[in-house]
């Protein structure tokens, strides 16, 4: 039973993760048909993916009981990072490689939505007892009996 909840919540994360990068590239493939410089079109899918993601993960995932506005904001700001490196790697893969936008956006997807479940999971969405010094791995969630 344990188990069964990382796996759940993993799923889910799967599952909103596909819908945070079909919003994502759906809106940066809208705002390449409209000539937009690919950086610009980036970094605007990514705030449209930042707020579906967050309203997603929030609700669906990691089931937050923190404040909207500080969660927000942490949320906001590590997924920030993760456009920084979005945009250094499209333009190394567009610009050095001469790789097309969408198929560069599709290839640095992969790299990013690992690095937001990380940074989703273990700095943003962290349990209770984390955030007050405890372990970072919550006790429900291993898959053998540490009640002892």
């Amino acid at each position: 039973m344990k188990r069964n909840y990382l796996n759940k919540e993993l799923l889910t994360y799967l599952i909103t993760g596909v819908i945070t990068t079909g919003v994502n590239y759906i809106f940066y493939s809208l705002l390449l048909f409209f000539h937009m410089p690919y950086l610009g079109s980036n970094s605007i899918a990514w705030a449209a993916a930042v707020i579906t993601a967050y309203t997603l993960n929030r609700r669906w995932v990691f089931r937050s009981d923190r404040r909207i506005p500080e969660e927000f904001f942490a949320f906001a700001a590590l997924r920030f990072l993760t456009l920084l490196v979005e945009n250094l790697l499209l333009w190394i893969a567009i610009d050095q490689f001469a790789l097309s936008p969408l198929i560069s956006k599709l290839i640095v997807s992969a790299v990013t939505v690992i690095g937001n479940y990380v940074l989703c999971k273990y700095r943003v969405f962290k349990t209770a007892g984390h955030r007050q010094g405890q372990p970072m791995i919550r006790k429900e969630l291993l898959p053998y009996d540490n009640q002892k």
